[in-house]
């Protein structure tokens, strides 16, 4: 047998095991560090979505429009401000008519539009109102049968060219979704559960536009320039069932309505 040369260590074999076992250990530390990294990272927020994130403002605009403009139909709730009028809105637009209410500051009344034929439904103070009646004239009178029923509003009355707009889809998009200024993409928000990119215009002061990161870009949610209204936009393509009022629930007036002119 050979001898251990003086001053050599005994057990060459345990000081290998060591040294290996002090390799693996600071492998698996340093993988598991970098898994940790890994998780800490940002991820990419535009992971998974239609890629709106990712173009420049003014064709997102113009994508969200062009989306709008090709869905039958839409679902608009908010507040809008219009000619000095605040008006709170909850209308369901289809090509061919409407369905919802309006509430302003003195009355509430729900529309119907089905094609060219606009029913307005509100109480005796709504049409007292219009009319510039007084209590206890013929108008007044006229009024109250007015209320609670479907009244067909006449296509040359100023009534039916005050409010048939409300009942337009087409129209009553143009006219909310304008944004004022240089536009710019700004940061990712959540609508109702949907991602979605926001547009500014004018650093926000023209208008913001949330539109839908999630299939088809639809616009959700406008925030109006100059403080004229925060409006919803939701269930795109969702039917929309018109029908004319029950003949007993309608009233046809006839003639001009309101009292202007």
């Amino acid at each position: 047998m050979t001898a251990i040369p003086s001053g050599a260590s005994p057990r060459p074999l345990a000081g290998r095991r060591r040294i290996r076992r002090a390799a693996l250990v600071g492998a698996v530390c340093a993988g598991l560090a970098a898994a940790l990294a890994g998780c800490g990272a940002e991820e990419d927020p535009d992971a998974g979505t239609n890629g709106m994130g990712k173009l420049p403002a003014a064709k997102v605009e113009a994508k969200a429009r062009a989306a709008a403009e090709r869905a039958e139909t839409v679902r608009l709730s908010g507040n809008v401000v219009s000619q000095g009028r605040t008006y709170k809105l909850d209308m369901r637009l289809a090509k061919n008519g409407a369905k919802g209410e309006l509430t302003t500051k003195a009355a509430a009344f729900q529309l119907l539009r089905v094609g060219d034929a606009l029913y307005l439904k509100a109480d005796a103070a709504f049409w007292a109102g219009e009319k510039n009646a007084k209590a206890g004239t013929p108008d007044a009178a006229a009024a109250a049968k007015l209320g609670g029923k479907y009244v067909k509003v006449p296509a040359a009355d100023p009534v039916y060219k005050r409010f048939s707009g409300f009942t337009d889809k087409d129209m009553l998009l143009s006219s909310l979704l304008g944004l004022r200024g240089k536009l710019t993409t700004g940061e990712h928000t959540d609508i109702d559960g949907v991602r979605a990119i926001r547009l500014a215009a004018a650093a926000g002061s023209g208008g913001t536009l949330d539109v839908s990161l999630e299939g088809t870009p639809y616009p959700l949610r406008l925030h109006r320039a100059g403080g004229a209204g925060v409006v919803r936009l939701a269930d795109w393509g969702k039917s929309v069932p018109l029908q004319a009022p029950a003949k007993d629930q309608v009233v046809d007036y006839g003639h001009r309505i309101s009292g202007d002119g």
